[in-house]
């Protein structure tokens, strides 16, 4: 008899806790406790749906020879078929309903059993792929693409290095670009290690005046920059960017062996192709990055959190070319990024197929997920002047005059976020006053709001509103932050807002409902008022006791999935 009650469970739980329950009596136990006690139509399902993978598990194939034909229908015979894998049982079937019933359908059903039998066991032959494109395999079609210049992926291609494109803004080298090239840095050094390679980490710098940034980005971990300037590119345009990157990457030339056997050789390099590229996820970054991709014949992960390098084992008969087989790859860059739930997060990978190869593998990586690293003025890297002509064609569009715009405020470099939500809703100028004193402790934050109130209805008194903008919301459809503290008062934890701050280093959110979401992803979760909790925070920094007034408050640690002490 078993001890399992199921009524000690809810249903989210009873699954997991019945995953390690293998066997069928003690499972019919469970399931004659639910009935008998709550008889939850949920959780007699997971019970069942449990029972009948075991059952079916213990199922003896099918005795060919003790089907009686006669007494089934087509669709018996096509469901027992499944479990019989002898040729000599399904040729025997086949000859008895030929001597018997001899119905077409059932004699069908049992040859194509036969058909794909013998096929599984035989050893499948490379099919012959026609790599023509679309225009050429069916010049009977009108193609709107037919003068497009296309660009064939490589086959045995060779690849090396991972290229950073180091974006500026105003003249001047952004946060994440730095981040990007310590992350590349500390791959490459591992990737060395790994492989016994001297591969390089690459950055790329276009644009009016970039020489200047040359000295930042090999300080910050780059060993080669490819450097482009002309007076035209002081502003970011899709077409010319695009060309001049890829032509960078590719050097305008198709390398075999090393040996140039077209367009232009570079003596810095001797491959085709980056093997990696890695663009910052900014609002040109995103455009740059998929034109550039595509342009190359590869894939992109955007918007990723994580980076690393390793092997991966691959059963997808796309990429192994033969179905059934695993086949390892070797030295694939995993990008993690946050699903569209914003609950979990998708590692991409971008593998080649048996015919074609995929490089570089791209991603585009959110400001704030990595640390800046400290600068090594002493560092030394080779300067590549890039002068390939520039099409006039590439320049559409000539800026004669601008206004500068308010581009808001940036929410991503800061040290501290003091973020709030709908819980303002009893005196909303009260409660930013109050994340305005609880940021001014401390030496590096800045305050945030979620979407509710920059949609919402509330009345803000003027000396305030300039805080519950849209430049400040954080989330899906706002900024994305991971500062070292984030403070949320008086926000539920919707997947949107969970997006832009989930990579926060600690949480701490306070909220009146005990069972509000955010609960699951924050390290310290304080059930109050933010009226009333705030003014302590404020106050506990002030005599340098924010952990005891946490403590004081009812703070629980609640990560991994709310666990509190």
């Amino acid at each position: 008899m078993t001890d399992f009650d199921p009524g000690d469970y809810e249903i989210a739980e009873l699954g997991p806790a019945i995953k390690d329950i293998d066997d069928v009596a003690e499972l019919e136990e469970i399931l004659q406790k639910e009935h008998r006690g709550e008889n939850r139509a949920g959780a007699i399902a997971l019970i069942e749906s449990r029972i009948e993978k075991f059952s079916e598990d213990d199922e003896e194939p099918a005795d060919a020879d003790g089907l009686d034909l006669s007494e089934m229908s087509a669709a018996d015979v096509g469901n027992a078929l499944q479990d019989i894998d002898d040729i000599s049982d399904l040729e025997s079937l086949l000859e008895r309903e030929e001597s018997g019933e001899d119905r077409g359908s059932v004699k069908r059903l049992i040859q194509n059993r036969i058909d794909s039998v013998q096929g599984s066991d035989e050893e499948a032959a490379e099919a012959e792929i026609d790599e023509r494109p679309p225009e050429e395999r069916h010049p009977d079609l009108d193609h709107p693409t037919r003068d497009k210049r296309h660009v064939r992926a490589l086959r045995g291609g060779s690849y090396r290095d991972m290229w950073v494109y180091c974006e500026t803004q105003a003249g001047e080298l952004i946060d994440v670009s730095k981040e990007m090239l310590g992350k590349a840095r500390q791959l490459m050094d591992q990737y060395n290690d790994d492989y016994d390679e001297q591969e390089r980490v690459v950055a790329v710098l276009i644009g009016d005046d970039v020489s200047k940034h040359v000295e930042d980005v090999v300080a910050y971990g780059a060993d080669v920059v490819v450097v482009r300037e002309d007076d035209r590119l002081d502003r970011f345009q899709h077409k010319a960017y695009t060309e001049i990157f890829c032509d960078m990457a590719r050097a305008g030339a198709s390398h075999d062996g090393g040996e140039v056997t077209g367009g232009r050789d570079e003596d810095w390099r001797d491959y085709d192709k980056p093997r990696y590229v890695l663009f910052p996820a900014t609002n040109n970054g995103r455009d740059l990055s998929a034109l550039v991709q595509g342009e190359l014949d590869s894939g992109l992960a955007s918007d990723c959190s994580g980076l690393y390098i390793t092997e991966e084992v691959i059963s997808n008969p796309v990429k192994t070319g033969v179905a059934g087989e695993k086949k390892e790859f070797e030295r694939i860059l995993h990008m993690k990024r946050p699903d569209f739930s914003g609950f979990e997060y998708s590692t991409i990978l971008c593998i080649d197929n048996p015919t074609r190869e995929f490089h570089p593998q791209g991603a585009s990586v959110i400001p704030g997920s990595f640390d800046v690293p400290d600068p090594d003025p002493a560092c030394e890297g080779l300067v590549v002047e890039h002068d390939a002509p520039l099409d006039d064609d590439w320049f559409p569009v000539t800026v004669t005059d601008f206004d500068q715009l308010d581009e808001g405020i940036d929410l991503t470099g800061h040290e501290v976020i003091v973020a709030v939500g709908r819980g303002i809703g009893d005196d909303p100028t009260q409660g930013i006053e109050l994340a305005q004193e609880l940021a001014g402790q401390f030496d590096d934050a800045e305050i945030g709001v979620t979407r509710g109130i920059v949609t919402g209805s509330y009345q803000f008194d003027g000396h305030v509103e300039q805080y519950t903008h849209e430049d400040r919301q954080i989330g899906e459809t706002g900024q994305i932050v991971a500062p070292k503290l984030y403070i949320a008062a008086g926000i539920s934890g919707a997947v949107q807002h969970k997006v832009g701050m989930d990579e926060s280093d600690t949480i701490v959110s306070i909220n009146t409902d005990p069972n509000a979401r955010i609960r699951d992803f924050s390290d310290y979760f304080i059930e109050g008022d933010l009226f009333e909790v705030l003014p302590r925070l404020t106050e506990a920094l002030k005599q340098g006791q924010l952990g005891e007034a946490i403590a004081s408050d009812g703070g629980d640690t609640a990560a991994e999935g709310g666990d509190t002490r």
